[in-house]
């Protein structure tokens, strides 16, 4: 369904009192030449002003008219715009039986009104902007920068940055960190914490999905460390084959097996006084899990077909995208070596909990693509459509960042024009099959409790919502899709979730 919303203004009230001889404002040239499926319009005038306006804009269009009144403080209160958008747009939504596409109409009312449209059609609301003037008729406005953040009042109403990272005792600001393109508070909160470990030299595990930039916290953790002179080795646990684990990770003498013509270092060795990043740690076989965790309880390495151990001094940081605690359970990872590794945890988001993040990281890693095809015979300087910019902001991106990055540079590729329209982004968008062995591929029969899987999922997603909300039950209830913090309450209590 595609639904026009937009502010009433002064000169659609006046159009309309002139009986469309001046011109027939705004909102009736939009009417007038494109079609929708609803109009929602709101104001902060008299009802019998409204009513009489909505009358006179009737007969321009075929969909239905709905007017919302929202009172306002003043024609510039930020705060209350957004407020009242917001309410508008999440009442609607919750009415519809099926996608919304949002229309939003930049050209009646004040500037403010304006600025809220393009915050929440690049966050919240992903929607086409609309203007419209005499000289031009109506036009899509196609904005090539993103003035999104994730909600307006945080930003308003939300406590001084700086004294904020004082009571959390952070050090001070590290332009290591500044690579990581974020906003959200999901990703705040983490980078707070990367920090903080930063300058230790403990043991550090990254979780995370696959493509949620676990290598590049690892990089900018040792850059803002003491150790930021010394060496990053990164490894790909994974990728090494399991009769050659020892040797890539502590060396070997020359002649020590068949086909060692000459000693080798080790990575251990190479990463001397700077950073091991174990990466996919996961994927580690049993035997060599054993060694390394030898390896770091005593600090020294012995080399293959060597008697000697060689001391070492790495600092380690080991990722991976299993969860190492049901690796324990499944007698794939050793408990012993999890614990020594995971002295500080960082859990890295997946894309898709990273509100408000989509469209900087749209505007970052084009940016990078274009900088990177720049010397290519043929390229054109890509940028992204509202359309485009839309599609990849609906999109769930199981891939993380490298699932979007990917698709942008495919799309450059498709893309004839200086323009990537949602022609090129559908083209260039890979359909990951149906996950298996999740909630809904369990077996059926006796092992099978309905009601508790229903309660896992529940308890899980109003946990997280609270959290992320910070017990605020009426912004929880918005997270999780819930009409209210009453239905909320009816949840946890239904639920069992401690508050």
């Amino acid at each position: 369904m595609k639904t026009l919303v937009t502010w009433i203004g002064m000169a659609d009230l006046r159009a309309a009192e002139r009986g469309g001889d001046d011109g027939l404002g705004p909102i009736g040239q939009a009417t007038a030449s494109r079609e929708f499926d609803s109009i929602a319009l709101l104001h902060d005038f008299e009802t019998d002003i409204v009513a009489a306006y909505v009358e006179w804009l009737r007969p321009s269009t075929s969909a239905p008219i709905r007017e919302f009144p929202c009172p306002l403080d003043r024609p510039t209160d930020y705060a209350g715009i957004y407020r009242a958008a917001v309410g508008v747009l999440e009442g609607l939504e919750a009415e519809s039986h099926g996608p919304t596409s949002w229309v939003f109409h930049l050209s009646p009312g004040t500037p403010a009104m304006a600025a809220i449209w393009l915050l929440l059609g690049k966050t919240r609301f992903p929607a086409e902007f609309l203007q419209s003037s005499r000289e031009d008729g109506v036009v899509t406005a196609d904005v090539p920068f993103d003035l999104a953040v994730d909600v307006l009042p945080d930003l308003l109403e939300g406590p001084d940055q700086r004294l904020l990272e004082l009571s959390q005792g952070l050090p001070p600001d590290a332009p290591e960190f500044a690579d990581i393109v974020h906003r959200s508070t999901a990703m705040r909160r983490v980078i707070a914490m990367a920090r903080k470990v930063a300058p230790r030299s403990v043991p550090v595990l990254i979780q995370g999905e696959s493509g949620t930039g676990k290598e590049l916290f690892a990089r900018a953790i040792h850059r803002a460390s003491p150790r930021r002179e010394g060496p990053f080795v990164p490894v790909n646990c994974g990728a090494i084959s399991p009769e050659l684990v020892e040797s890539e990770l502590f060396g070997h003498e020359k002649g020590a097996f068949t086909g060692a013509a000459r000693e080798r270092v080790g990575y251990f060795e190479a990463a001397s006084r700077g950073t091991l990043f174990l990466d996919e740690i996961g994927d580690l076989p049993g035997a060599a899990q054993v060694k390394l965790l030898r390896v770091l309880q005593e600090k020294e390495v012995t080399r293959v077909g060597a008697t000697s151990p060689i001391p070492v001094d790495v600092r380690i940081v080991a990722a991976t995208h299993r969860v190492l605690t049901s690796e324990i359970a499944g007698g794939r990872f050793r408990e012993d070596l999890f614990y020594r590794l995971a002295v500080a945890v960082l859990t890295l988001p997946p894309l898709r909990e990273r509100r408000g993040d989509v469209g900087l990281l749209i505007d970052a890693l084009l940016s990078r693509i274009n900088m990177e095809s720049a010397d290519e015979p043929g390229f054109v300087q890509k940028k992204v459509s509202a359309s485009a910019r839309n599609l990849l902001l609906r999109h769930p991106w199981p891939g993380n960042v490298r699932e979007l990055h990917n698709t942008l540079q495919r799309a450059a590729i498709w893309s004839a024009k200086d323009t990537i329209g949602a022609g090129d982004i559908r083209d260039a968008l890979i359909v990951a099959a149906a996950p298996t062995g999740g909630v809904l591929d369990r077996p059926l029969g006796e092992d099978l409790s309905l009601p508790d899987l229903m309660a896992t999922v529940a308890q899980h997603y109003l946990t997280r919502a609270l959290e992320e909300a910070r017990g605020n039950k009426t912004r929880a209830a918005k997270l999780v899709g819930l009409p209210s913090y009453q239905t909320l309450s009816n949840w946890i209590k239904r639920y069992e979730v401690t508050t």
